[in-house]
């Protein structure tokens, strides 16, 4: 059994605090509950939390950073000094050259009341506008130069553009602290040959795997009891459930008698794989089923037989990140 520490950690994803399209977000139902979750990981020893400056619908954008920056300074001066709360900012069409995120990057600071750490770009513009890009990556560079912001990542890059960005950092002497990247059971594709896993621990960049739960698909168990969510994410576990037969009964052999329970089993192979995964914590309960997760690994056995099921041809596969470069 590989060691704990031998492991990354997990982290939090924020996607969800603000998004009513998609989580159906609420701020009256929903922001006492948030304030009790990351309350939580505070106590059982979460120090990550990624969010973005686009998170929140409509009018709501922004949300996700706001709440994130109001609960760290309620925390203590020796916790918010652990935590590294990592933004992402979109290279949106109109934010351009190297001063392009300089509005943005305020704005995030000002909502997370100056507790961001990390600072990342979004997504990649190598399909779409190859030359916004490089542009934007010294903006970014700069902030870290200044000491504006303590580190730099980025995310929803291949193997390819990585190598590019690197080089570019690289001349400079500021590291890539990280990569994230869609990685699960569901969305392997990080883990095929030549990909993206490999890249980075050759070049010494943490991977961190956003949406190692699929959604929720993976914490869910044959014939689980709770309604299937409603609207989008309802609709694509409807499609994909069918086929999560041979990997259910696996992930269900694999939680057997172990803390944590299928999600558990989902976020282990992340990690297994060299991966910190970042699954959206949305209630306090959730927090304590993710740290249950860090008490116990994957065997090489089981790893094996994960990765068999996830990469086998025709195996069911979430929907690509349409923003994901080569």
């Amino acid at each position: 059994m590989t060691r704990e520490a031998d492991q990354p950690g997990i982290g939090v994803g924020t996607w969800a605090w603000g998004n009513q399209f998609l989580w159906g977000y609420d701020p009256k139902r929903d922001d006492g509950l948030l304030e009790q979750t990351f309350q939580r990981c505070l106590e059982l020893d979460f120090r990550f939390f990624d969010t973005a400056d686009s998170y929140g619908t409509g009018r709501l954008n922004g949300r996700s950073e706001l709440l994130l920056g109001r609960f760290a300074m309620q925390a203590s001066t020796a916790q918010r000094q652990q935590l590294c709360i990592a933004t992402k900012l979109a290279p949106f069409p109109w934010r351009l050259g190297r001063h392009g995120y300089a509005k943005a990057f305020a704005a995030s600071q000002r909502r997370l009341q100056g507790q961001m750490k990390r600072v990342q770009l979004h997504w990649s513009t190598a399909r779409y506008a190859p030359w916004q890009e490089p542009a934007l990556i010294d903006g970014l560079a700069d902030l870290v130069e200044r000491g504006e912001v303590a580190s730099l990542g980025l995310s929803n890059m291949g193997p390819k553009r990585l190598r590019t960005v690197h080089r570019q950092l690289q001349g400079r002497g500021i590291p890539i602290s990280s990569l994230q990247v869609q990685f699960s059971l569901l969305a392997p594709q990080p883990l095929e040959d030549g990909g993206i896993i490999t890249t980075c621990r050759e070049l010494g960049i943490e991977l961190i795997a956003y949406s190692p739960l699929a959604l929720g698909l993976l914490g869910r168990s044959a014939g689980d009891p709770r309604q299937v969510p409603k609207g989008t994410r309802g609709n694509l576990f409807r499609r994909l459930e069918t086929s999560l037969s041979p990997l259910r009964q696996t992930m269900t052999e694999i939680a057997a008698n172990r803390p944590g329970g299928l999600a558990a089993v989902a976020m282990n192979w992340c990690r297994a794989h060299g991966a910190m995964p970042i699954p959206g914590l949305r209630t306090p309960k959730q927090v304590e089923q993710t740290a249950a997760a860090r008490s116990w690994s994957l065997t090489g056995e089981e790893r094996a037989a994960l990765d068999e099921l996830a990469l086998m041809e025709g195996a069911t596969r979430m929907p690509a990140n349409p923003f994901q470069s080569a």
